[in-house]
Parts: structure tokens; sequence; C-alpha cells
């Protein structure tokens, strides 16, 4: 993949080359400009710290929508094990839009789940572009209820545009289908963490997205609709996608400050596509030790508070 650049990176890149090309320089003359390079070096670090220290909102949605960022499929790899992938939902066909089945987290059986984007246009149109349609939240709840059956904890990866609006998906019950899910997951007996690791957009992400605990990436957004089609609608016109994102307040931060999640899981400066690795290894540390808090708890008990939680939420006082 070429290389991708935002707008507000640029002064990184450009700083970046220029000690690239003082390294090269260097090395080819047999020169002595360590200290020259060093101190580059530092002004490129505090540039970055100063930079996504101070992201808007919408610089984060642009982070999140990365094409080298990782995807659901690079997490499970990277963090989980004997990782066996189930498919179809036995009703009408299998949709690769979703990804899930059965893996290992540190030894813990567990059942995961995904919504899986493309890396190139032939593999987008495979995975839909990660819009599921309504058999691949079907497939996500027969998952779901398998591990209930066999006492499994769910991780459930959230990463999609939106659920996929096609005719054909409506007519097999595309709002039904995440309906359900968010029925039967209020009330599963078995503990359920979700992660929006990407772009977390109105019911596509909701559909898979109701759990004990509520984790986001630091460069990720969850919202009833992306900024642009809230643009559309408010002011006519996408191109006021920014104003839009400012006031969907979409953003990890807001949304913890709301209660809508419980937690920020960080990411390497500059975004998870930096240091995919490290990402998935604090995303790993914090899924485990959760897990292990959440697997104290009686069935009963765990139900009641993940009710309790969601019916806190949209409830505020005002003195």
């Amino acid at each position: 993949m070429s290389e991708f650049i935002l707008d507000f990176e640029r002064p990184i890149l450009e700083l970046e080359r220029k000690i690239d090309d003082l390294r090269g320089f260097a090395e080819t003359e047999n020169l002595e400009f360590t200290d020259e390079i060093q101190t580059l070096e530092e002004k490129c670090l505090r540039l970055k710290e100063e930079i996504y220290s101070n992201l808007t909102r919408w610089q984060r949605v642009q982070l999140a929508r990365h094409p080298k960022r990782p995807y659901a499929l690079d997490y499970i790899h990277a963090m989980l094990t004997d990782f066996v992938e189930l498919h179809g939902d036995r009703n009408f066909a299998d949709d690769k839009a979703i990804v899930g089945g059965l893996a290992k987290l540190e030894g813990q059986p567990i059942v995961v789940i995904g919504q899986q984007k493309g890396r190139d246009t032939k593999e987008n149109l495979v995975r839909n572009f990660g819009m599921p349609h309504p058999e691949g939240y079907r497939k996500a709840l027969r998952l779901m209820n398998l591990a209930a059956k066999f006492n499994r904890p769910i991780l459930c990866l959230v990463d999609t545009p939106g659920a996929y609006p096609g005719i054909g998906a409506e007519e097999r019950g595309q709002a039904e289908a995440i309906a359900r899910n968010l029925r039967e997951m209020a009330t599963l007996p078995v503990p359920i963490i979700v992660v929006v690791i990407g772009e977390g957009a109105s019911g596509g992400a909701l559909g898979i997205g109701v759990g004990d605990r509520i984790l986001m990436l630091d460069n990720t957004w969850f919202s009833v609709i992306s900024p642009e089609g809230c643009a559309a609608i408010l002011w006519r016109s996408a191109e006021e996608r920014e104003r839009a994102a400012e006031a969907l307040k979409l953003a990890p931060q807001d949304l913890l400050e709301l209660g809508i999640i419980d937690e920020i899981v960080p990411e390497p400066l500059g975004g998870a596509h930096r240091d995919p690795q490290k990402t998935a290894q604090n995303l790993k540390n914090r899924l485990v030790a959760i897990f292990n808090e959440l697997q104290q708890l009686s069935c009963d008990d765990l139900i009641d508070q993940r009710i309790q939680k969601y019916e806190k939420m949209g409830v505020f006082i005002e003195e």
C-alpha cells in the first residue's frame, strides 16, 4: 500500500524526511552529524506530541479511518491463540463483513466477533467495506448463543461505517436482526467486552455493541451517525463534516465523560498503525484484567449490572 498521509501529519513527514536525508548524506559522505540528527529527532518528537495531543474530533475520525490501521483480524491474530473461524448464519449466507469464532486469550477460551474491512478494493468488495448485512448480525448472534451454551466470555471488536443500507438487506430484515441482537445481548449469561477499534457508526456498531464493559481505542469514534451524514442532514452539505464532528461529541473522551463507555485504551503516539503490536498488547492487557474481574460475578449479578449500566445512559439531573 502506498504511503498515506493526513493533512495535519505533513509537518511531521517533512521533518522525518529531513532527518532521513541528513542521515543518508552522513553515511554516504562519511561525515559526523550525530548532534544535528539528534536535535532534529527531538524536535520531531515534540512536534508529534504537540499535534497528536491536540487533535480535533474530525482528526480522530480521520485516524480511525486510516487505511493502515489494524483491523479486527489483525487484533485477533495478535492477541489470541487457537483461533478457529466459524461461518454462516445457518439461514441465508456467510457475511464476510463479520468474522468470528473460537479462540483463547491467555489460555482462557472465549468467543470473538469482529467487523472486518478490506485492505484494497478487491478485499473491500468481499468484506462489503465492513458494512454487515442482516445475516452477519445473525451469524454474530449464533456465535454469542454458542458462547452462552459453553460458558465462554465474548469479545466484540467494533469497526464499521454502518450496517449495509441496501434494498436486499432491508428485505431480509436488517433492523430486526440488529434489534434482536440488542435484546439478546442484554441478557446473555456470560461476560461481554466490546471494544471500538476504529469506526463505531450507528446501529451497525450497536448490533454487536452491548456489553458489560465498553472500551474505545484512543483514536476512534462512536456515534449515532457519521459526521458526513449528520452534516448532510443538518446543513445540507457534507463539507460541514468538521462542524458536525464537534457537535456530535463522538470522541472517546466525550463518551467517557457522558458515561457511554467505561475506558479508553491508549495508542502509540501517532495512532495504532504506527505500532500495531504495541496497541494489541495494550488492549490485551486490559482484556485479561477485565475478563478476570467479570468472571468473579454470578450470572444474575452480571446481567443485573449490565441492564443497570444501560438504564443510566441519557439520564441527567439539572439543578
